[in-house]
């Protein structure tokens, strides 16, 4: 699938596709993938709509439709719909998950990545930090999976922490809030 850099003319803008016809289409990605692809481009969406200033983007393909509202606006949605025989998995509600703000004494450990949020190496296994747990800089707090790779967060300041903000097993995108930790 061929990607075009997304860029945003000053006046609003009508974009219709059209059916390709008899062209041979290639075959379908895994599922795995297209939710990593319609992950990649509600990101991408989310820096248009903040570039823009405007209070909503809604953006459709086929029988796709993702919308998008700034936080500014009265409610914040990001929501994609699929046709009912599509066997993409439900992103809308993930993709819906906003950080909450941050108290001014508390130091948020930010999400370096947009991805799936682990609690622990493992299902079975105990998570890596609970509420109270004394961290340090450097320490393993929580895997994000990305693109099929698990990547190793580590928490950028020591102290208590006092609050997990990111659930297991949820969609996280980049600079959300995981947890917020007490500085020592």
């Amino acid at each position: 699938m061929d990607e075009q850099p997304l860029s945003l003319p000053a006046e609003p803008v009508e974009v219709a596709s059209t059916p390709t016809g008899a062209e041979a289409t290639p075959a379908q990605p895994p599922v795995a993938d297209e939710a990593a692809e319609l992950i990649s481009l509600i990101d991408r969406l989310e820096g248009v709509l903040e570039r823009s200033g405007l209070a909503e983007l809604v953006v459709g393909s086929g029988a796709t439709t993702i919308v998008l509202r700034s936080a500014s606006s009265m409610t914040p949605v990001a929501s994609a719909s699929t046709p009912p025989a599509s066997p993409a998995p439900d992103v809308a509600s993930a993709a819906s998950a906003a950080s909450e703000p941050e108290p001014s004494h508390h130091h948020a450990v930010l999400a370096p990545l947009t991805g799936i949020y682990y609690t622990a190496p493992s299902p079975d296994a105990a998570p890596y930090v609970r509420v109270g747990t004394q961290i340090v800089v450097g320490q393993v707090i929580g895997l994000i999976e990305a693109m099929k790779l698990y990547n190793e967060i580590k928490s950028d300041v020591a102290g208590r922490v006092v609050r997990l903000a990111a659930e297991n097993g949820k969609l996280v995108k980049a600079k959300q809030a995981l947890m917020e930790v007490e500085p020592s």
